[in-house]
């Protein structure tokens, strides 16, 4: 077995391929585990299910969802499997999950196997995202078994065996909206069910809300229209539902903010603790499109397109809102004033993270608006554009030659046109600069910090995959170590902030299936 390690613990670096903390201490069961043991001969058998840990009561977690606007029933976890709960030293919990394990009572006619390259895009994409500092769910370690797994990539008839892995993934819980709206679905007997899970995750997650009381820095009231004003203080299931919602639209904001899409935004896709979840047909835009999907399920009505990300977040948080309503534990008015408080964060966190990436004084709607129209007019690549922009000066007097210089090699192949478009907004854009009074060096540090060089692009993980595929995993340990520190310059790395190649852009590198 070949097996890889995750900074999960972050900072520090022990025996060849384990990134961990020397003060890490982890305890399932009867068991602990601290860095030494992640040298152990035996720590794959644990990792990959073959060895049960001592003391741990595996099992499959059983929800439901809305799958492409359509709900789809029990679904449940059919190639995933939860070793335990962990706690480490510093009392943080941490959910041990182990996916592409083998069947479990919801696998239905599948497996419940995963295959290398799936794994290594979740293993990449989970920790690419943390370096962003974006909410996500984290990998430990990804471990190949050795078993060949036949896939159909394309549903089209052509499958073929791949190599086989498993990757453990950790995040303190794997509730999905999907996990209460199935209960709400099953008639009033299961009701009671959708109350406990809710105390259940309040009590482990928003331990602030059990006992909530009005107080000067907390405030939840506000009027909605005619109706009555909602005091959340008096409900700690509508201020739990209002705090999941706002959780939700911060992590939508977040990933428009970097250019990511998702791809397949089910409900049972949707963590409750607001935290990216199930990576499997992603993609970080290259040039920029509004409409780009990286799911090759998704193309007839593109629904989880980039562009569409946020709708999909308020009409999910609707879903989770249902169940509660059904359940009698918030009102109707509350369960408003709940998708209000997401439109109205998304929106201040989006337009926070905006004027930042342009690092302005203030948000201009008009100058970002049109900016993003001429991306997508001249397809240029979202993470590059901005990573440049940072470069041009406060300065009036630039003459109008220079203006496009410090963006050019983001502007490929405009035409005159095009061109005084962009001498249009640049001229615009400087006004801004200049009235801001912030120095060009500040700026740039500052603009710097929150537009990354390095994204996770899929012909990287492509490459990553291919090399492994031959028995080397040098890439994927090479591309872990960039992605940790995205906003970084990395002298050496440059070609990781490249545009993707021709070979980019073919199906199975740039669109994936859901199965992926």
């Amino acid at each position: 077995m070949q097996t890889w390690f995750a900074s999960l613990y972050d900072q520090g670096e022990g025996a060849q391929g384990v990134f961990c903390s020397a003060t890490c201490r982890l305890r399932i069961g009867f068991v602990f585990f601290t860095p030494g043991m992640f040298e152990r001969p035996d720590f794959p058998r644990f990792f990959s299910g073959e060895t049960p840990l001592v003391g741990s009561v595996p099992y499959a977690q059983c929800y439901g969802g809305h799958q492409f606007g359509s709900w789809a029933g029990q679904l449940g976890d059919g190639r995933a499997i939860t070793l335990g709960e962990v706690l480490n030293s510093r009392g943080e919990r941490w959910e041990l999950q182990l996916k592409g394990a083998g069947k479990t009572p919801y696998s239905r006619f599948a497996d419940g196997l995963a295959v290398l390259r799936s794994s290594v895009r979740e293993f990449l994409c989970s920790e690419a995202m943390h370096g962003l500092g974006i909410p996500t769910t984290r990998a430990l370690c990804l471990v190949e078994t050795g078993k060949s797994v036949v896939r159909d990539m394309f549903y089209d008839g052509n499958a073929k065996e791949e190599p086989g892995a498993i990757v453990c993934r950790v995040a303190p819980s794997f509730l999905r909206f999907g996990s209460y709206q199935l209960h709400a679905t099953r008639g009033k007997e299961d009701l009671e069910i959708v109350r406990r899970l809710a105390d259940y995750t309040i009590r482990h997650h928003y331990p602030h809300l059990e006992n909530i009381k009005k107080s000067e820095g907390l405030s939840f009231e506000a009027a909605i229209g005619d109706s009555p004003a909602i005091d959340l203080t008096s409900n700690k299931y509508a201020a739990w539902a209002v705090e999941v919602a706002e959780r939700t639209a911060y992590l939508i904001a977040r990933w428009q903010g970097v250019g990511f899409t998702h791809g397949v935004l089910n409900t049972d896709n949707m963590s409750v603790l607001g935290l990216t979840i199930d990576y499997g047909p992603f993609g970080f835009l290259d040039a920029f499109d509004p409409s780009f999907t990286p799911n090759t399920t998704d193309l007839p009505g593109k629904r989880y397109c980039f562009a569409n990300q946020p709708d999909v977040g308020l009409w999910n948080i609707a879903q989770f809102t249902g169940p509660l309503s059904a359940a009698y534990l918030i009102s109707k008015d509350e369960a408003n004033y709940v998708m209000e408080r997401y439109g109205t964060k998304f929106m201040d966190e989006y337009q926070s993270i905006m004027t930042k990436k342009l690092g302005l004084s203030k948000y201009n709607k008009q100058l970002i608006s049109k900016l993003l129209n001429n991306l997508a007019v001249d397809k240029v690549d979202y993470t590059n554009f901005f990573r440049l922009l940072s470069n041009v000066k406060a300065d009036r007097d630039i003459p109008e030659t220079e203006l496009l210089v410090p963006i050019k090699a983001a502007l490929l192949d405009i035409g005159k046109e095009r061109k005084e478009a962009w001498i249009s907004w640049v001229q615009t854009y400087i006004e801004e600069l200049v009235a801001s009074g912030v120095s060009d060096e500040e700026r740039k540090a500052t603009m710097n910090r929150v537009n990354p060089k390095y994204v996770l692009r899929n012909y990287l993980c492509q490459t990553a995959i291919d090399a492994a595929d031959l028995g080397d995993y040098e890439e994927v340990r090479r591309l872990l170590k960039v992605m940790e520190h995205p906003y970084d310059e990395q002298p050496g790395m440059e070609k990781y902030a490249r545009l993707p190649p021709a070979w980019a852009y073919r199906p199975g590198v740039c669109m994936l299936s859901c199965s992926s």
